[in-house]
């Protein structure tokens, strides 16, 4: 048994109803994991204020009290010149200098950004992070890369995003060999622009040439035929985004069906667990965390407006990557090259 202590570094003040949420959050986390050590970076009087005022019971865990933090309308200059005792670059400088550890922030995506390359750095032989994260799909899951870091990318880029979600899903599922596809217009190899048409000859002639399908559709995203799915983070994010859009819009759409009338909240009794199954599988909560893949540390980015259940599902993505050393395996796949 592995007696390595792990650490989590959380951006207390990041995101909507912060520190609250995030509090809340970590007690989630920590009803299953709670001899994992928890490092909050914020306000200290305010995260004190929070814990006493809603009454959370948290163990084995610091507060380093931090100030400047980031505003979601600071640039990059700004983050970078006047933002050094914020709650983001303190906690990342904290996972620089700290094995077994990992960062958790629901702030600003630049920020996270920008900082997570100036402390953690990148894995040699990977030129961009992506974010990456689960999507639920017929079967069971997908991967999905990149959602937001990389408006333009290069062929080159394509093909390690490939390489990372490959070695992302070996963690989950090492039983299984996953199905590699490029998120395009069309099937066809004549379809869709030029970079991604070079990404599917590199990826064809790499170790992954087994596992890749090609191109795959975005109507065919959640039919689980497509394990891995790799995108520029401009068509990634918006794909994201629709999709929670269309989850939200179903599952409310859901509740105001079954409670229109007596028969119909009769009929809901009926399939009650079958709704309940439903609405857990296309829930957003349940993914949320996704990771910067392919910094040479581990970097979580929890979604703003994440609620407390949210975002401990964020800092449980963050104790697996750190406990699976997801780091190590893409190294691996990247010197196999």
């Amino acid at each position: 048994m592995s007696t390595r202590q792990y650490t989590i570094a959380i951006d207390a003040m990041g995101g909507e109803n912060s520190p609250n949420k995030v509090l809340k959050g970590a007690e989630f986390f920590q009803k299953k994991n709670n001899k994992v050590n928890l490092k909050f970076f914020g306000n200290k009087e305010k995260i004190i204020k929070s814990i006493k005022s809603n009454r959370i019971d948290l163990k084995n865990y610091d507060i380093i009290n931090t100030k400047n933090n980031v505003e979601d309308d600071d640039n990059a200059n700004t983050i970078l010149r006047s933002r050094k005792d914020s709650s983001i670059y303190k906690g990342l400088e904290y996972v620089k200098n700290n094995p077994n550890t990992g960062f958790v922030s629901a702030g600003n995506t630049a920020a996270i950004m920008i900082l997570s390359r100036l402390h953690i750095g990148m894995i040699k032989g990977i030129d961009r992070p992506a974010i990456c994260s689960l999507i639920p799909n017929k079967k069971n899951y997908s991967i999905f890369l990149d959602l937001g870091a990389n408006v333009t990318v290069t062929p080159s880029n394509l093909l390690q995003f490939a390489i990372m979600g490959y070695c992302y899903f070996s963690i989950i599922n090492n039983k299984y060999k996953p199905k590699i596809g490029i998120l395009n217009i069309g099937t066809e190899n004549n379809k869709g622009l030029e970079f991604l048409q070079e990404a599917s000859e590199l990826i064809s002639k790499s170790f992954l040439k087994q596992n890749f399908i090609g191109f795959i559709e975005p109507n065919n995203i959640f039919s689980g035929e497509c394990d891995i799915i790799v995108s520029d983070g401009y068509t990634g994010n918006i794909m994201l985004k629709s999709s929670e859009g269309l989850s939200n819009y179903i599952t409310s759409n859901l509740k105001q069906v079954f409670t229109k009338s007596i028969k119909n909240k009769l009929a809901y009794k009926l399939i009650e667990k079958d709704i309940i199954l439903f609405k857990n599988q296309v829930n957003p909560d349940m993914y949320n965390g996704a990771t910067l893949i392919g910094l040479n540390g581990i970097s979580i980015k929890s979604h703003g407006n994440a609620n407390a259940i949210a975002f401990g599902y964020a800092l449980k993505q963050c104790y697996n990557f750190i406990t699976n050393d997801l780091n190590k395996e893409i190294v691996n796949s990247i010197n196999s090259l």
